[in-house]
């Protein structure tokens, strides 16, 4: 019990800080007369102009070093490509909306025919509305939904994306009837939003929602409530919020000694439940559900990142690889309009750091993930991440 609430006392000032980048930024980067399918063109033959907006400068803890490896796995990906030059100019936004939007104009001034990053909402969110002025799409490092459309594309991983991927999945095995567990906080009613569209989505019942108060006492309190839910709607799924670094610990710790067995319930998680490893040791997440990138992809970046720069990438760096990649595979066609809004958003996707992904016109993305569950303090993947996403073109 002490771990539990050492664990959650310590993140709580990470999970607050993630919190309200989740909430900001409620206006989708998309000037009145920017067009989702519009986009400069480019001479192919030519080194790409691209723009990549990094937080370096900020003053918040570790952006220097997530800066850092965005700007490695760019280049990374920038040596990989076949035959696609690409002329990279890196800008620093210090995390800041204001200069973010002050260095994507002056990026379309130098040339850029894309924008890659920024990382925060509302950076990207104002990055995006000075690109839209000049017709430039901007993929940003942000899995904030609400700031997608129009010129803004998002290439984090999503609530939405592994929220439906679980449900799906869980339907398949003859689950039908889930209790949502959320935290009453920003990013909690944002993944509870989500779990309930995937579940409506992939014909499955939301029979119950409890929420919880952002401390120690407050899960605490929740715990009776949560269990009586569970018990009364009969429900084959709990589906939880909460991230390792936050309320998992403990209340994959209370649940099960307040009666609501693994056994008796099937655990689902939207966040990954293998990070930090040391969350792997607890009883409580053993044999529960969660989504994540295609190990055997990730993995192999991670190695060669490593080899490469000597040190282990940031975990969302690989998103500036899989930006990379895919202009990489746009150019390579020859097409003038290959960053084009309508060729960004290809059925058959891209090759990223994590398996694939595509683009969907309204901003957001589909990433192809494994369903992973915990087994003997191990992650096993129970369904692998797919190859290919279902009516790709060719």
């Amino acid at each position: 019990m002490r771990f539990m609430f050492a664990v959650f006392n310590r993140a709580r000032k990470v999970v607050l800080t993630a919190i309200t980048v989740v909430a900001t930024a409620l206006v989708a980067a998309c000037d009145p007369g920017a067009i989702s399918g519009g986009g400069p063109t480019i001479n192919t033959s030519k080194p790409v102009p691209v723009a990549l907006l990094v937080p370096r400068g900020s003053a918040q803890r570790g952006d220097d070093v997530l800066a850092k490896s965005l700007e490695n796995a760019a280049r990374l990906a920038i040596a990989d490509l076949n035959g696609v030059q690409v002329d990279l100019r890196v800008y620093d936004t210090a995390g800041n909306p204001q200069t973010a939007a002050a260095v994507a104009t002056q990026a379309v001034q130098d040339g850029a025919r894309i924008i890659l990053g920024p990382v925060y909402a509302e950076a990207a969110n104002a990055a995006g509305i000075a690109a839209a002025k000049r017709g430039v799409n901007v993929l940003a490092f942000s899995n904030n939904t609400s700031i997608a459309g129009g010129n803004v594309f998002v290439l984090g991983s999503t609530f939405e994306n592994s929220a439906r991927r679980l449900t799906q999945y869980a339907k398949r095995q003859g689950k039908s009837n889930m209790v949502v567990v959320s935290g009453n906080n920003a990013a909690g009613q944002t993944g509870r939003a989500a779990i309930q569209q995937a579940a409506v989505q992939s014909g499955m019942t939301v029979a119950g929602s409890v929420s919880y108060d952002l401390s120690q006492q407050g899960v605490i309190n929740a715990i009776p409530t949560i269990t009586q839910s569970v018990r009364q709607k009969n429900a084959d799924v709990m589906f939880l919020t909460a991230t390792t670094a936050g309320a998992l610990p403990l209340l994959t710790q209370l649940l099960p000694e307040a009666g609501v067995a693994t056994t008796d319930v099937q655990y689902m998680g939207l966040t990954r439940w293998d990070i930090p490893a040391q969350t792997l040791e607890l009883s409580g997440v053993q044999n529960g559900w969660f989504a994540m990138p295609d190990p055997q992809k990730s993995g192999s970046f991670r190695a060669r990142y490593q080899s490469a720069y000597g040190a282990a990438p940031h975990p969302i760096g690989g998103l500036a690889y899989d930006g990379i990649a895919a202009i990489g595979a746009l150019v390579s066609s020859g097409n003038s309009g290959a960053l084009t809004g309508a060729a960004l958003t290809q059925s058959a996707g891209f090759q990223g750091t994590g398996g694939i992904f595509r683009l969907r016109p309204d901003g957001t993305n589909e990433r192809g993930l494994a369903i992973a569950t915990i087994k003997d303090k191990k992650v096993v993947i129970i369904d692998p991440a797919p190859r290919s996403f279902p009516g790709a073109g060719s």
